[in-house]
């Protein structure tokens, strides 16, 4: 049978824009359909403009603590207004590249949503298409509780066409995303409440890391609530489950993403998903039929725009290239951007525990520029996580300024197997924080030790 298209991508975000782009340059005939913004979630609604916010909270703190160093410096607020132009634009740019990368290699590309009529035939905005492949990449979506008022509330999309700073933030949830919006607004002046079920936020993260993080949350003025869940949604404030009552002029509900599949009509074509929602796939991203993949977030692997990317330029190389390979899921180096940053790599010192014995190194300090600037909660965190019978750095964890950019260097590190022995003998770049990762010597403790070597 003659096909429209060699391959046909579902969505037009970074996983599916990287595997069009490289598989039209291995000279597949390419096409794909975007319904809502080119670049996805990461380039419109999530990691660009929210990293250009955290970088406006930063500034405000930044001019507050020159006045230690000298400066005689005033701060008169914050213009909302400006901000947001400022990254509005900086979006427009970016989503806008996005496309020239496709038209520049001849992908062909849809604005409307593809949905699947048969294992080959796509319905793209009305008009019906065949391929021989197709990739499944149309990312997540926001959850949104199942409370009374629910439809009240914000989701993390919404932060970015809000037209003014809420006075009084409530922020449901307590992963990264939550996190992250609830230090920006509280560093541009908004109260702000966070409301979570778990005893400490970030769950998944090590249990140093999070308890820290939720000390430098308090001490920056954020209201926690742990053990708590929302009841209802109200005009006055969000209830919880023990009838309190939190005022609040918005509510930002950040429980997490779901796959983004309803009414692809995924059966149609024979494609199954995970109790969880997500396209079920094998090691290669093939789907249960086998000539359809999915890719990125919609496979809920590991849901970072750079395992995305890797993962769509992986599957081009393999479909169109002549270079079968996979993207290694293996120690993928994070960041989330509160206040203070967290950077980390490798298996948490519970995870690793788990697996049999390990040392434990952590180290808490005050970085150099808050011995100065005194201010509160800017205590840096970081700890490895070593094998006991190689040796090898499990994980690496950082609380602190710095620390996402500190990571990168240390994931490739633990990505290539570096011994506790080779953090040792690398000279360190003093005065930093990065140097504490090599000159850790006395073990902190000791942990996941089996019954018998205890005894």
């Amino acid at each position: 049978m003659a096909y429209d298209y060699d391959l046909f991508v579902i969505g037009g975000g970074s996983a599916g824009v990287r595997c069009a782009r490289i598989s039209a340059q291995h000279g597949a005939r390419v096409a794909v359909a975007e319904e809502r913004f080119w670049g996805g979630t990461c380039v419109n609604v999530g990691c660009v403009p929210k990293k250009i916010m955290v970088n406006a909270a930063e500034y405000g703190m930044w001019a507050e603590d020159a006045r230690a160093f000298g400066w005689d410096l005033t701060v008169h607020g914050h213009d909302w207004a400006k901000l947001a132009a400022a990254r509005d634009a900086e979006v427009a740019r970016l989503s806008a590249i996005y496309g020239r990368l496709l038209g520049g290699v001849g992908v062909t590309m849809f604005d409307a949503r593809a949905t699947f009529v048969d294992a080959h035939t796509l319905d793209v905005g009305g008009k019906r298409v065949t391929a021989e492949r197709i990739v499944i990449a149309v990312g997540g979506q926001a959850v949104r509780p199942e409370i009374p008022g629910a439809e009240l509330g914000m989701l993390s999309d919404d932060v970015f066409t809000l037209k003014a700073l809420p006075k009084r933030l409530v922020v449901v949830g307590a992963g990264y995303i939550a996190l992250e919006f609830a230090c920006v607004f509280r560093a541009l002046g908004a109260e702000v409440d966070v409301v979570y079920r778990a005893d400490l936020p970030l769950r998944g993260f090590d249990a140093d890391i999070r308890a820290d993080l939720a000390e430098a949350l308090v001490a920056q003025g954020i209201r926690l609530h742990p053990g708590r869940k929302p009841a209802r949604l109200e005009a006055a404030g969000l209830v919880l489950d023990n009838g309190a009552t939190l005022a609040a002029d918005k509510v930002l509900f950040a429980l997490g993403r779901k796959p983004y599949v309803g009414g692809l009509h995924l059966d149609r074509a024979g494609v199954e998903c995970t109790a969880n929602g997500a396209v079920e796939v094998d090691d290669d991203h093939a789907t249960t039929t086998r000539h359809i993949h999915a890719i990125g977030d919609v496979t809920d692997r590991v849901n970072l725009t750079p395992m995305a990317t890797a993962v769509g330029h992986a599957l081009a190389d393999t479909l169109f290239g002549g270079k079968p390979r996979r993207a290694d899921y293996r120690n993928v180096a994070s960041a989330v951007f509160t206040s203070p940053p967290i950077g980390t790599v490798g298996m948490t010192e519970a995870d690793a525990a788990a697996q049999g014995p390990v040392d434990v190194y952590v180290a808490r300090f005050t970085p150099m520029r808050h011995t100065i600037s005194q201010r509160a909660g800017r205590k840096t965190t970081m700890k490895l996580v070593v094998c006991q019978a190689t040796q090898k750095v499990l994980g690496a964890h950082m609380l602190g300024e710095d620390s996402a950019e500190i990571m990168q260097a240390v994931g490739i590190a633990v990505m290539m197997g570096a011994t506790k022995q080779d953090f040792d003998r690398t000279i360190g770049i003093h005065p930093t924080a990065a140097e504490e990762f090599v000159t850790m010597r006395t073990r902190t403790r000791e942990a996941g030790v089996r019954p018998a070597a205890a005894e």
